[in-house]
């Protein structure tokens, strides 16, 4: 004869051995994302590499008024320092005298100007370029998708017709355009009028989740209790495609960081006396031969941080996966 089952203070599975105790922990669709996620190696990786990016280029030389720890700006101009080329000692073991940093590990540019101070202002732009397009296009891409698939009709004929004609324009060309008309407006602007060109791909992502969500049975019980449509699209329909926004978001931001330095290299991008990672690459071309360190500095950085994005992004889009079951304890 079996001995009955004996349950743990938090509840007990059917089919355990006679007499086995255990304890379950309920999880949240939250605590598994957030659990695939951290176990991700890229992702982890990636995440480590962007925040050390972003530490390193605001706090070296500051942003706004705060001051930064690197006492030399990225404008001030001054005497080559071993003809300019980096003072920072790559290879230490080779000379036995340790890790050499200089005064200028960068290197200079022709007229002096440090550039490391350089580089890190052109990455506080094109972190600042990339971050707002990712934000304003996954805002106006949601907002887009989520009316065209919960309304549909007439509202839903406009908006993808509109995504359609957008989407027939290259993005390069336009904002090449508008980027040779309004040379002034500064960087912030640029960003502006690329968000407004590359929404459309996450409108389509969105509406065709929301297409699906609304014939849903919650759905079906929101509207039968008198939910509004504003209720039932923020606080039932959005949260289920959380998912698929998130992940268009990371790569919207690494095709940003790439978009603005075609366009700086173009010349069409952020302008003097401002910089930008791809505006240094522009600028120092044809010094690839001669100095290569003017063209490489930030080549590595926009190369770290669009991979970290993407590493990012596809952490994400595994942590978002419903097929994902298996989590560990």
């Amino acid at each position: 004869m079996t001995s009955p089952i004996t349950p743990s203070p938090t509840g007990w599975t059917p089919g355990m051995r006679a007499g086995a105790e255990f304890t379950i922990q309920a999880r949240t669709q939250g605590q598994m994302v957030r659990t695939r996620f951290f176990r991700h190696r890229g992702a982890m990786i990636g995440l480590g590499a962007l925040i050390f990016v972003v530490i390193l280029s605001y706090t070296s030389i500051g942003f706004w008024k705060i001051p930064g720890w690197w006492g030399l700006d990225f404008s001030s101009t001054g005497v080559l320092v071993n003809e300019g080329k980096p003072t920072l000692d790559l290879i230490p073991w080779l000379d036995g005298d340790g890790l050499s940093i200089g005064p200028h590990p960068f290197g200079q540019d022709q007229i002096g100007r440090d550039y490391f101070a350089l580089t890190m202002r052109g990455t506080q732009i094109s972190l600042m370029v990339a971050f707002v397009i990712g934000i304003l296009s996954t805002f106006l891409g949601t907002v887009a998708g989520a009316i065209s698939g919960y309304y549909g009709g007439k509202p839903e004929a406009v908006i993808m017709r509109a995504t359609d004609l957008l989407l027939t324009i290259p993005v390069l060309i336009v904002a090449a355009v508008v980027g040779n008309g309004f040379r002034d407006t500064g960087p912030f602007f640029l960003a502006v009028v690329l968000s407004l060109l590359i929404w459309t791909s996450l409108a389509r992502l969105v509406r065709g989740e929301f297409l699906s969500l609304r014939e849903k049975e919650f759905v079906e019980a929101a509207r039968a209790m008198g939910a509004s449509s504003t209720r039932i699209i923020f606080r039932h329909m959005l949260p289920n495609a959380i998912g698929t926004i998130i992940v268009s978001a990371t790569l919207t931001i690494a095709a940003a960081i790439l978009i603005e330095a075609a366009l700086s290299y173009l010349g069409y991008g952020v302008q003097p006396p401002d910089t930008s990672l791809g505006l240094l690459i522009s600028t120092y071309q044809t010094a690839f031969s001669t100095r290569p360190w003017l063209f490489w500095w930030p080549g590595l950085f926009i190369i770290t941080i669009a991979l970290s994005v993407n590493f990012i992004g596809d952490g994400l889009r595994d942590a978002f996966d419903p097929k994902q079951t298996r989590v560990r304890a």
